[in-house]
């Protein structure tokens, strides 16, 4: 019997028990497609995150400063100069001074957020003036009371007329120059809902030095480069790397995805662990099929078939069951990851796709067809060493 009578055997015998074939993939077409969503929903936090971190920028590093009361201090002329000095590795740079108080627009007093930054601030993290202008280097030399708020503010409290308009902010009147772009849904306390002044005012204003910066990379690839850079500068001023902290994103986008990668291999793991179960399933169906089928066995050998024809059969049937559970597996597995991407754009209102990798899915067939075939070696084994006089004997 040659391999393709073997399989078609296989298909007929698996036919003949419908449910009992079924329940018996059932681990197998679990475990696949356990281990098809797993990696899906990985794929898709990981896109998410990678496109989140894109946002805010991958090329950039943020730079706090805790150094401060000592006799030593880092100004933000000093950053703009070492900027300066190593153009091969930092483009550009924007101090950034937060700071506390009421907005009042007309008769209306709300709190938001207030942060004091420098004119490339808008370039480093990508944001898209819509109307008016962005901040000018004039503005943070000459300590202008003028701002640039967000689409939120313009909308809610300007009805999206807000350049050239006036508010107040911690007592003192600025006048909008500019409104941004919108960045999200332009909700309350969202990054729409946002105040820029000259970081300059903002620290005159606050009574608190600088202490923070974003700068950029010229190249990504040169990321842990320039952050030494940084770090050598800062540890020259204070003398003491607890005086400070220089943040790489794209280290930090590196450390997160790999920790989301260790967390969703061990996910799988787990998740295949279903195979194994589902593997101990085909074994014991085999062998109640090699019982089953004991006389067919005892005829077929006095009929001159060979050991390794009766042991092919069998583990050819088991593949088969197997690898069929696989193919349910795949089926089920794309099902749920185009269910799963739905309720989680509905549920977090973001673009989160469950995307399996051809990867994952090859790699899972792949293993449940060999346990098809490793678990049902044994039964097959045992099939092909009956005695033909016992097995023609048996009841």
């Amino acid at each position: 019997m040659n391999p393709l009578e073997s399989f078609e055997l296989a298909i007929k015998n698996i036919a003949a028990g419908k449910v009992r074939a079924f329940l018996t993939m059932l681990g197998i077409i679990i475990g696949v497609m356990a281990v098809i969503l797993i990696v899906g929903i990985g794929n898709g936090l990981s896109a998410y995150m990678v496109e989140q971190f894109q946002s805010m920028g991958t090329n950039t590093l943020n730079v706090n400063i805790f150094g401060r009361g000592s006799a030593r201090a880092v100004s933000p002329d000093d950053m703009y100069a070492l900027v300066d000095d190593n153009p091969d590795y930092l483009a550009l740079i924007s101090p950034t001074s937060s700071m506390s108080g009421d907005v009042k627009t007309g008769n209306e007093t709300y709190s938001t957020s207030i942060t004091g930054v420098g004119e490339d601030y808008f370039d480093i993290r990508q944001y898209s003036v819509n109307s008016g202008r962005g901040l000018y280097f004039v503005d943070i030399d000459k300590r202008s009371r003028v701002c640039v708020v967000g689409s939120y503010i313009a909308n809610e409290y300007y009805s999206g007329g807000a350049v050239g308009e006036r508010m107040r902010i911690a007592g003192t009147d600025f006048t909008i120059v500019g409104v941004l772009a919108e960045e999200a849904d332009s909700e309350e306390s969202g990054t729409d809902d946002a105040v820029y002044v000259p970081y300059s005012v903002a620290s005159r204003l606050s009574g608190a030095a600088v202490n923070s910066y974003v700068l950029t990379v010229v190249s990504e690839d040169e990321a842990a480069a320039s952050k030494k850079i940084v770090e050598n500068k800062l540890l020259d001023v204070f003398g003491n790397s607890n005086a400070y902290r220089v943040q790489s994103m794209t280290e930090l986008l590196d450390t997160m995805s790999q920790m989301l990668g260790i967390v969703i291999i061990v996910l799988a793991a787990i998740a295949g662990i279903s195979l194994v179960v589902g593997g101990v399933g085909i074994m014991n169906i085999m062998l109640v099929s090699v019982t089953e089928r004991t006389r067919e066995i005892g005829i077929r050998k006095a009929l001159g078939a060979k050991e390794r024809y009766i042991m092919s059969q069998f583990v050819i049937e088991a593949a088969v069951t197997s690898a069929i559970g696989g193919l349910l597996g795949i089926a089920a597995g794309y099902g749920l990851s185009t269910l799963a991407t739905r309720i989680l754009t509905d549920v977090t209102g973001e673009s989160l796709a469950v995307s399996p990798t051809s990867t994952a899915v090859l790699t899972a067939f792949g293993v449940s067809a060999a346990i098809g075939i490793l678990f049902g070696y044994l039964p097959a084994k045992k099939a092909a060493r009956l005695n033909p006089i016992d097995a023609l004997r048996y009841e």
